[in-house]
C-alpha cells in the first residue's frame, strides 16, 4: 500500500520498464474534446517505439468504439476498434456472463443501444427483467419516469461506470454518477453493481482483451476515484495525470494514491526506455 504522495515527473521505483501495456483513459489524459492533450501522440508512438502496447479504455458509455475509432481518426491518428475498450462493452460482457438472455431496459444513447443489439442483448421498455443505466446526453423526463419506475420495482440494477462528471473543452457536465444521483433520489436505491472503473468488472474484461498480466498493465488517467483506484484495487499500476480532473490537492486529500504522478502523458514518454 502506498503511503507517501510519489514525486512528480519521476519513476523512482522503476515501475515503466516492468510495463507492457498502457490501458489509457481517454477524456482528461490524452485529449479534451477534439483537442490532443500537449505531447499525447508522441506518447502514443513512444510507447509503440519501445515494443509495448496501448488501449484506450474510457468510462463514457455515450459513444461506441466506432465512434472513437472515428474521432480520432479525424484528430490525425488511426487505431481499430481493437484499442478501444469502454464500459459499455464491458458492461454487455458482464450481462452475458451473469444475465444470459435476459430482458434488459438500457438508458443509454442510439449508439448503445446499437451496440448492445448487434451484441445479441435483447432490450426491452416494458417489462425488462435487468436494468442497466449509462451516460445518457439524450436523457429526457419520459426516460427518467421509466427508469425510476424500473429501479423503484426492485429490479436488478447495473451501471456502466460511476463518473460525476465528464470533461469538456469547456468545463465539466453531467455524467452516470449524477443520473445515479437523480435515481436515487426519486427510487431509493443505488445501482446494484457498477461495471466500469475503478471496479472488478472492467479491469476483468480488459485482461481479455490485452496480452498482459495485470502486474504488467499501467492504468494511466486523470481521475483518483476511477482510474487511480482501478489500478490500485486491481492489480494494476497506477499513474496519475495532472491534465485533466485531478489536482494535488486533491492527491493530498486522498486516501487512494497512484504508484506514480505525471504533470501529463508526455511527462512519461520523456522518460520511457525499451
Amino acid at each position: 500500500m502506498i503511503t507517501q504522495i510519489p514525486p512528480i515527473n519521476q519513476d523512482q521505483e522503476h515501475i515503466l520498464p516492468q510495463i507492457r501495456c498502457f490501458a489509457l483513459d481517454m477524456d482528461g489524459t490524452i485529449y479534451l474534446g477534439e483537442q490532443w492533450i500537449d505531447g499525447a501522440v508522441e506518447f502514443l508512438h513512444r510507447i509503440e517505439e519501445t515494443g509495448r502496447n496501448y488501449v484506450f479504455v474510457t468510462n463514457n458509455s455515450s459513444k461506441n468504439a466506432a465512434v472513437y475509432v472515428d474521432k480520432l481518426h479525424r484528430m490525425g491518428l488511426d487505431v481499430g476498434e481493437d484499442k478501444i475498450v469502454t464500459s459499455g462493452q464491458a458492461t454487455i460482457h458482464y450481462l452475458k456472463q451473469h444475465f444470459p438472455e435476459k430482458k434488459v431496459f438500457l438508458l443509454g444513447n442510439q449508439l448503445l443501444q446499437e451496440e448492445f443489439e448487434q451484441a445479441g442483448i435483447l432490450l426491452e421498455e416494458e417489462h425488462p427483467d435487468v436494468v442497466v443505466t449509462a451516460f445518457d446526453t439524450s436523457l429526457d423526463y419520459r426516460k427518467m419516469c421509466r427508469v425510476c419506475d424500473h429501479v423503484r420495482a426492485g429490479l436488478p440494477y447495473l451501471a456502466t461506470h460511476p463518473d460525476y462528471n465528464c470533461p469538456t473543452e469547456t468545463g465539466f457536465i453531467p455524467d452516470a454518477g449524477a443520473i445515479h444521483a437523480f435515481i436515487h433520489v426519486s427510487a431509493f436505491r443505488y445501482p446494484d453493481r457498477v461495471i466500469g472503473k475503478p471496479n472488478e468488472d472492467i479491469v476483468e474484461y480488459l485482461t481479455t482483451r490485452v496480452n498482459a498480466e495485470r502486474k504488467e498493465i499501467a492504468m494511466v488517467g486523470d481521475r483518483l476515484y476511477t482510474d487511480i483506484a482501478a489500478g490500485r484495487n486491481n492489480g494494476l499500476k497506477s499513474i496519475l495525470v495532472l491534465s485533466g480532473e485531478a489536482s494535488m490537492e486533491d492527491v493530498r486529500r486522498s486516501e487512494v494514491l497512484p504508484d506514480m504522478i505525471f504533470d501529463s502523458v508526455k511527462e512519461i514518454g520523456k522518460i520511457l526506455v525499451s
